[in-house]
């Protein structure tokens, strides 16, 4: 609803009941200031208590803060005696401004949480444990949500997130226009890596001078290839004592994507993006890239822009496997709140039917609770992208990346840097993981001194 609907609708319905709200009192008051209609009684009611406050830290677009503040307005008309009060925090340095928050004696009650922020939070040990909520409350189902989330919010059996959308980087997002002036079909959902390959060079455009001017795949998503050749980030998701980057078959799934770039030359490199002079998002949406591998959060941005498109799941590999890397998010407790009960409840509202389902129909995540997204504010919505109900089968082959403190320092300072010179070709596969491997190991083995 814009605006000037929402304008429209206050003038119908709002402006005449306050007007006819306001005879009323003229009645009223016009009796009570004649002796023949006597003095009003007195009802002996208090003051009503002063609501308590309960403070919630998140960050988001302003579209997705419209969204989770609106959505949550009945709810608070409705338990009048909790106030809640958002404090949006940006999403770089998330994590350090809310630790310094806690330490500084001035943390919010309730703070929202990527699944990868979420292992620094649990492992500093400032989350409040919910499972006695749980316990206590009837009207609220953990089973409600996918198990796959739940158990990435769940260390030793303590609960301490409540899920409120899951992310599988399992979006092949494709330009239809695309495939459609080259006479070739669109991606489905049983299509294979070779199929994806095939699409990628056939939808491959140079100009005169053999220079790139449309590609036919970009994804940022390279762990995908690992685990959809068997292989793997580390040997335990949950105790990761060492990286598996070396494994042959992790080997396998890089050399494929790195294929991609140095070989086929259907994904632009790190530096050939740098050129173009624009973002990959920007390269979908103007026709300059055929298929995109990300998260459906890519979906507002992308129907702002007049052009037709959809997503297919990611494919399957050589070796018959399908594996995503995950994103999502949830509420948690911050022990330091003096409000924990009230923030149970606030909690239980943000991640409420309603709420998962106004956060659905923007297209912005997949709701975590299972009904709402294989329902009409999700699966069957009819907003692009049509196929977005796939996820729903995605979830079940998510991987979580590393639970260690020690993962996301390796990400940004070891491979990173090192898959940067992989990915425009001045380094091998072998020669890339050779130097990642020893440098990550003696990371993720600091953790445990």
């Amino acid at each position: 609803m814009s605006y000037r609907d929402i304008i429209a609708k206050f003038s119908k319905k709002i402006l005449p009941t306050f007007f006819f709200g306001g005879i009323i009192l003229l009645i009223f008051s016009l009796c009570s200031f004649h002796a023949g209609c006597g003095k009003a009684p007195d009802s002996g009611a208090k003051p009503s208590a002063k609501p308590t406050e309960v403070s919630v830290a998140f960050w988001g677009s302003p579209e997705e803060i419209y969204i989770i503040t609106n959505a949550i307005k009945k709810w608070e008309m409705e338990h009048p005696e909790i106030k809640i009060r958002f404090e949006h925090t940006p999403y770089t340095g998330y994590v350090s401004k809310i630790l310094t928050r806690i330490a500084g004696g001035a943390a919010p009650d309730i703070i929202a949480t990527e699944v990868d922020y979420f292992v620094t939070f649990a492992e500093k040990g400032v989350l409040e444990d919910l499972n006695p909520f749980l316990a206590k409350d009837t009207y609220f189902n953990i089973k409600d949500f996918f198990p796959e989330v739940v158990d990435r919010f769940t260390v030793n059996g303590n609960l301490y997130a409540i899920p409120r959308d899951t992310a599988p980087f399992a979006c092949v997002f494709y330009n239809k226009d695309l495939f459609d002036a080259a006479g070739i079909p669109y991606p489905n959902d049983s299509w294979t890596w070779s199929d994806m390959l095939e699409k990628a060079k056939a939808l491959t455009k140079r100009d005169e001078s053999g220079r790139v001017i449309q590609y036919g795949f970009y994804g940022w998503a390279w762990q995908n290839f690992v685990y959809g050749m068997g292989g793997s980030l580390v040997d335990d998701v949950r105790k990761p004592t060492r990286t598996t980057l070396d494994d042959p078959s992790s080997i396998a799934g890089l050399q494929f994507y790195t294929d991609l770039i140095t070989r086929h030359k259907v994904m632009p490199s790190p530096s050939a993006r740098v050129n173009m002079g624009m973002g990959v998002d920007i390269m979908f949406v103007q026709g300059h890239l055929a298929m995109f591998l990300s998260g459906v959060w890519e979906s507002p941005n992308f129907r702002s822009y007049d052009f037709n498109w959809d997503v297919a799941m990611f494919p399957v590999s050589p070796v018959g496997l399908r594996r995503f890397g995950t994103g999502g998010t949830g509420y948690c407790i911050l022990k330091s709140s003096k409000h924990k009960k009230e923030a149970w409840e606030v909690i239980k509202a943000l991640s409420s039917p309603v709420t998962q389902a106004g956060v659905a129909r923007d297209g912005l995540a997949q709701p975590a609770r299972i009904a709402v997204s294989k329902g009409p504010d999700w699966a069957t919505d009819q907003s692009p992208p049509l196929n977005k109900g796939m996820l729903n089968e995605a979830v079940k082959d998510v991987v979580y990346d590393p639970f260690s403190i020690k993962w996301s320092e390796a990400k940004a300072k070891i491979i990173e840097p090192e898959f940067d010179l992989l990915f425009n070709g001045k380094e091998t596969v072998e020669e890339a993981v050779t130097k990642i491997v020893p440098k990550v190991n003696e990371l993720l083995q600091e953790k445990n001194k």
